[in-house]
């Protein structure tokens, strides 16, 4: 099991996510909150910072578990082959990577990528001495500047992290490079729900229940503001699809879940 760190970065600009201000600076969103963009991978940072050890656990409950039935379904749709190599972007504390490498076996390799220490390390119990130990991986490092050469995997994958990139096109494309030609994309994000009543409901609990949880178990109330924000701030199915297309992607599709709480997006290089 390895840990490596990386510091490159680089400025770019996304519609809807990055925009400019009246005086000429960049900005990018935070929640509700339009900040420089330059701030927004700190306050990514100290947002994971503090709910890292309470992550896995929350995830459950605020989704009565259903995450996982996503993730699984994620993967399967992934379609991954024994051998492959796969990039798990914003990795986190590596749910999709442990269901990657079950399928991938021992000649493959996934490499769980997050630029938050905090995250993997909330993560490793889950993979430590276990059969799959060494078919992962573990790198720090920005999603917007992968450290790895071009053309390296044969998938790239993405679980409900992206919208947390300042730059969102910029991190798809970083995905594009290092994929393979043939080369999978797998990104399941957070959406908004289709139906009206139901996303009046999902509304009412993600705006007044989800962030009292929040308190209650993990102390910190503002984190779990911010993500039914960060989740209304991000861009819709149809959306994401044409910015895959315009990066060079193509046979773009996407599955919604539940009502469209969760979208998964394919494409391919």
């Amino acid at each position: 099991m390895v840990l490596q760190k990386t510091t490159r970065l680089r400025e770019d600009k996304h519609r809807g996510q990055f925009q400019k201000s009246n005086n000429g600076s960049a900005t990018a969103y935070f929640g509700y909150q339009r900040i420089p963009a330059q701030e927004k991978s700190d306050r990514v940072l100290q947002h994971f910072n503090s709910v890292a050890r309470y992550y896995d656990f929350m995830n459950t409950l605020l989704s009565f578990g259903i995450h996982h039935l996503w993730k699984r379904t994620a993967i399967k749709m992934l379609q991954l082959a024994p051998g492959d190599a796969v990039l798990d972007v914003c990795g986190g504390t590596g749910d999709l990577a442990i269901l990657a490498a079950k399928k991938i076996g021992d000649a493959g390799q996934v490499v769980v990528y997050d630029i938050n220490r905090a995250m993997i390390q909330a993560g490793l119990h889950k993979v430590i001495h276990t059969p799959i130990e060494k078919r992962i991986r573990y790198v720090q490092g920005d999603a917007e500047e992968i450290s790895f050469p071009d053309q390296h995997f044969e998938n790239a994958m993405v679980g409900f992290g992206i919208r947390n990139v300042t730059h969102v096109e910029k991190g798809f494309r970083e995905m594009y490079r290092i994929l393979k030609p043939g080369g999978k994309l797998m990104c399941l994000e957070f959406s908004k729900p289709t139906a009206p009543l139901f996303r009046w409901l999902y509304d009412v609990y993600s705006f007044h229940i989800m962030p009292v949880i929040g308190q209650i178990i993990a102390g910190n109330r503002k984190a779990y503001t911010h993500l039914p924000e960060s989740i209304r701030m991000f861009s819709m199915p149809d959306e994401l699809s044409q910015l895959l297309k315009k990066i060079g992607f193509c046979q773009v599709s996407y599955r919604k879940l539940t009502n469209g709480i969760a979208v998964i997006h394919l494409a391919i290089k």
